[in-house]
């Protein structure tokens, strides 16, 4: 039943892709939604009078919702937009004191221990605050080797803002002068197609100027030649390695005419989720709780409500086992006879799929790339 009017013109929304027209993709997509209203006015078309009738008012009830949703949406977009410009003397303030700005008022002068003639120097601010804080929240420490501290005891603040066009947030990394890097401000952004759902389009990150031999999302193998090798200088090789700063240089999301295997996909995928997780944990965890991450208050929290979430399985679980145990009661004669031939039997090893896809356990993830040493 399909003519010229229906059929979705792909060639026109793989251009408006290629071409990143957002305006012309959603056009293109509003033209096919059309369409779709076409085909399933047939549905209508085929009930009774009174139930298309009926169906009718239902669907006037989902527009009146419809419409006090686009509202509570753009509240809350002005709602959200309000608080945060509120938070901000805050954040100012609460920088102002890590970084040693400013002194807090009734701070006790600090101790001075004579070491002979030497006097300890004294610190300014909060040492370490936002390393502290990282290391702190489960998500974030996972990313954070032992190298990469000694750069991040130079991040002096983290702040994060919305972006319009395109949607989404971008979060914002200041440094001090350091001895690994020239940048002072290293950026990630993430791109959403729908922000309430969140659908992420894409992320970028800021490209990290490295001084030379200080990079720490790559290490320097050396491997000595052979003997009797008429090159007799050490084999250099650069491998990729764990980091914290490789969240600043995110999975990229393939061409559209690039052909990619289901497995890589499925890595991408899981990169993906995770790189988003990590960035949203930042956003809406570490920045508005940092000193709580630092003192690790936040940390007990969390457990709390694990340990709630844990209660509540065991108590279910108690309920399910005095119900089993009525069962097996009445049960237990036909389960003796079958003991014996289930011993001789092992339990298959299943490996369950989802979506027609096999479903990988924690061993068959994206292996990360190894963990960088001290050259």
């Amino acid at each position: 039943m399909s003519n010229e009017k229906d059929n979705f013109n792909v060639s026109d929304l793989t251009a408006a892709l290629k071409d990143e027209d957002r305006a012309g993709l959603v056009n293109a997509l509003k033209n096919k939604l059309q369409n779709l209203a076409g085909q399933h006015s047939d549905v209508l078309e085929n009930l009774t009078p009174k139930i298309r009738r009926r169906v009718e008012v239902l669907r006037e009830i989902q527009g009146k919702h419809d419409e006090i949703e686009t509202k509570f949406r753009e509240e809350r977009a002005a709602l959200e937009a309000k608080y945060q410009k509120l938070y901000q003397p805050l954040y100012t303030k609460r920088y102002e004191i890590v970084n040693g700005a400013t002194e807090v008022e009734g701070a006790p002068e600090d101790a001075k221990m004579d070491h002979g003639d030497e006097k300890t120097a004294e610190e300014k601010g909060v040492p370490s605050f936002w390393l502290t804080a990282l290391k702190n929240n489960d998500v974030i420490s996972e990313e954070i080797t032992e190298r990469d501290e000694g750069a991040l005891i130079y991040l002096k603040d983290i702040k994060w803002c919305k972006i319009e066009e395109p949607k989404g947030f971008k979060l914002e990394f200041f440094f001090d002068q350091n001895p690994y890097f020239k940048n002072t401000l290293l950026t990630k952004a993430y791109h959403m197609i729908d922000e309430d759902e969140p659908l992420l389009e894409k992320a970028i990150g800021t490209e990290i100027d490295w001084y030379p031999g200080k990079c720490l999302t790559q290490k320097i193998l050396k491997k000595k030649p052979k003997k009797g090798a008429k090159n007799a200088k050490p084999i250099t090789k650069t491998e990729d390695c764990e980091s914290f700063f490789n969240f600043f240089n995110p999975p990229q999301v393939p061409d559209d005419d690039e052909d990619i295997d289901e497995e890589r996909a499925e890595e991408l995928q899981n990169l993906m989720e995770q790189d988003y997780d990590i960035g949203s944990t930042i956003r809406e965890k570490i920045i508005p709780h940092a000193v709580s991450w630092f003192t690790g208050e936040a940390i007990e929290g969390e457990e709390f409500e694990i340990d709630n979430d844990d209660e509540d399985d065991i108590d279910e679980d108690e309920d399910e086992d005095e119900e089993d145990e009525d069962e097996d009661e009445e049960e237990e004669d036909d389960e003796d006879e079958e003991e014996e031939v289930s011993k001789t039997k092992k339990k298959p090893s299943v490996l369950h799929k989802k979506g027609g896809r096999p479903q990988l356990n924690d061993d068959q993830q994206g292996e990360r790339p190894p963990e960088c040493k001290q050259q």
